[in-house]
């Protein structure tokens, strides 16, 4: 969000459900934020699987979470894959590159820690210009 993130939630092994998600996002991570929000938070994630089960829905109905309508193929719009991408290009540089799941784990909390807060601000306030250009080619990609 604006101004402020979570810690980054990293799943341990196996496959992330309808299930986890709600055990390991939705309820304690969304729920809390859109009750420091309020009534003017929208939600967005995209159309992952997990993220579009009964149970999500209930979950996210239940609780007044309003969600952002997402189209199907939507990559460049969702500022988070340009998240993982300045994570990923900053485990390529270090000069000794994690080798377990732990050095992983340690290694991209920390690059989430270090990562600048205006990076995330910059990429949430980019979201109307990619919407538009998107609508501009009607779907296609955009191109930048």
């Amino acid at each position: 969000m604006l101004g402020s993130r979570t810690d980054l939630h990293i799943f341990d092994a196996g496959s992330v459900n309808g299930t986890r998600y709600c055990n390991e996002i939705l309820l304690p991570y969304v729920r809390l934020f859109r009750g420091a929000m309020g009534l003017q938070s929208l939600f967005m994630d995209d159309n992952a699987p997990c993220h579009r089960t009964v149970a999500a829905e209930h979950l996210l109905e239940s609780e007044d979470i309003e969600r952002m309508d997402w189209p199907v193929r939507s990559p460049d719009l969702n500022p988070i894959e340009h998240v993982w991408d300045f994570l990923g290009r900053r485990l390529a540089t270090r000069t000794l590159p994690p080798v377990s799941i732990r050095e992983l784990r340690l290694a991209l909390q920390d690059e989430w820690a270090a990562m600048p807060q205006q990076l995330i601000d910059t990429l949430i306030l980019s979201m109307g210009r990619r919407c538009e250009t998107c609508l501009a080619v009607r779907g296609d990609h955009i191109p930048y």
